[in-house]
């Protein structure tokens, strides 16, 4: 069956001399792995452009419900990118986030809200101005919602520890290690009140950014069973001062 849909490019893997699989979150059918021959040659049906991390692609495929990997015969921008291929800590951040999902969206299942918040997350990725190095924490706190583990803020203001097991604030801290200390903790707090407007509000010394990022990487391999480490977090921890 012949099916049109958007997707956003999750990896590549090259398959052939002349052939790559991409994995792709797409509206229609949530995560899809997808044959790609020729890419970038005449007449191929894409050129390796469109195949980078977080690229928002329309593709035409050949869907066949016993194959785990389809076939692309037409694929083109959905949404052309202005600055995330070209400015370095753009793309940084679109490897990351690119990783993040492929290790988060494991079932091949479409889900309206999740594809839109991605995509609207990196349409504002590519535009953005101010706060740069919060978007990734803030895009991760958002995420935990639409999967399903989002931080509770109940008790919040009071709160002198996060327990990040069970997702939520604390006055007394739990007999487990998964926690953040006071400090962490008030950091954390104000964290989850921002958005992608509001992001550049909050200021953070490299040592701060890298620990809560370190400490939302846990609370993700806490919540979801088989979350390997993240390769690409070492770049993120040399970004900003």
């Amino acid at each position: 069956m012949q099916v049109k849909t958007s997707g956003i490019v999750l990896h590549q893997v090259r398959y052939t001399d002349s052939t790559v699989i991409i994995n792709m979150f797409t509206r229609e059918f949530g995560r899809m792995a997808y044959f790609v021959r020729g890419a970038n040659k005449k007449g191929s049906a894409c050129r390796s452009a469109l195949l980078q991390p977080l690229s928002i692609v329309e593709i035409v495929a050949v869907h066949y419900p016993r194959k785990t990997i389809q076939a692309i015969r037409e694929m083109r921008a959905a949404v052309p990118f202005f600055e995330i291929p070209f400015n370095p800590v753009k793309n940084a951040l679109a490897l990351f986030i690119a990783e993040i999902l492929l290790k988060t969206l494991k079932h091949s299942e479409n889900d309206d809200d999740l594809y839109n918040f991605i995509e609207n997350s990196i349409r504002k990725l590519d535009t953005c101005k101010e706060g740069l190095g919060n978007f990734h924490l803030v895009f991760m706190i958002q995420l935990s919602h639409y999967l399903g583990f989002g931080p509770n803020m109940e008790n919040a203001e009071k709160a002198f520890f996060f327990d990040l097991m069970n997702g939520v604030f604390d006055i007394q801290a739990p007999s487990h290690t998964h926690i953040l200390n006071t400090e962490y903790t008030n950091s954390f707090r104000i964290l989850m009140t921002l958005d992608y407007e509001s992001m550049n509000l909050m200021r953070l010394n490299r040592t701060k950014r890298s620990e809560l990022l370190d400490r939302l990487i846990e609370y993700y391999q806490l919540h979801i069973p088989d979350f390997h480490p993240v390769t690409s977090i070492d770049i993120l921890h040399k970004l900003w001062d």
